[in-house]
């Protein structure tokens, strides 16, 4: 199985696979509204904005695991990234990033890329850094802010 194979829900509903960033650099983040980390909005968008016509995203899952700091819909968490931070990066519905109902692709994210002691995502803005190829290449703590991996983003780019 590669990360192309996993199917993703937009913020309207509808389907896709990762297979439609085949090619790209993909910057993967568990996002929440009302975190202390919610800022990072900013600097994620910034990267967005800065490398997208050479073949970067940014996909943001909301997720209410940590904290209840995202309680609304996908649809109010996209809103709220719009309105507060200027979000034009694709933003996806609510997911679960542990347990049993984790989604496929966190899944996946984590047994590429183990964190510190073990594969569960501590909290809200763990980054995972895919190459063109589909290789997760890397994981990022909620600490990291999105400006401290730009290096990384544009070895691959």
């Amino acid at each position: 199985m590669s990360i192309y194979d996993i199917e993703v829900t937009k913020i309207d509903g509808s389907t896709y696979s990762l297979e439609k960033y085949k090619g790209d650099v993909m910057l993967i983040v568990n996002t929440a509204s009302q975190c202390g980390f919610t800022p990072q909005f900013e600097g994620l968008q910034a990267l967005y904005e800065k490398y997208k016509e050479q073949g970067f995203v940014v996909l943001g899952f909301p997720c209410n695991q940590f904290g209840k700091q995202e309680p609304g819909n996908g649809q109010e968490a996209m809103q709220n990234c719009k309105i507060n931070y200027g979000v034009t990066f694709p933003m996806h519905e609510k997911i679960e990033v542990n347990g049993e109902n984790r989604h496929p692709l966190f899944k996946f994210l984590t047994e590429q890329q183990n964190g510190f002691f073990n594969s569960k995502i501590k909290w809200n803005f763990t980054k995972f850094l895919v190459d063109r190829d589909g290789n997760v290449i890397d994981r990022f703590s909620p600490q990291k802010n999105p400006s401290q991996i730009e290096a990384d983003i544009e070895k691959l780019l």
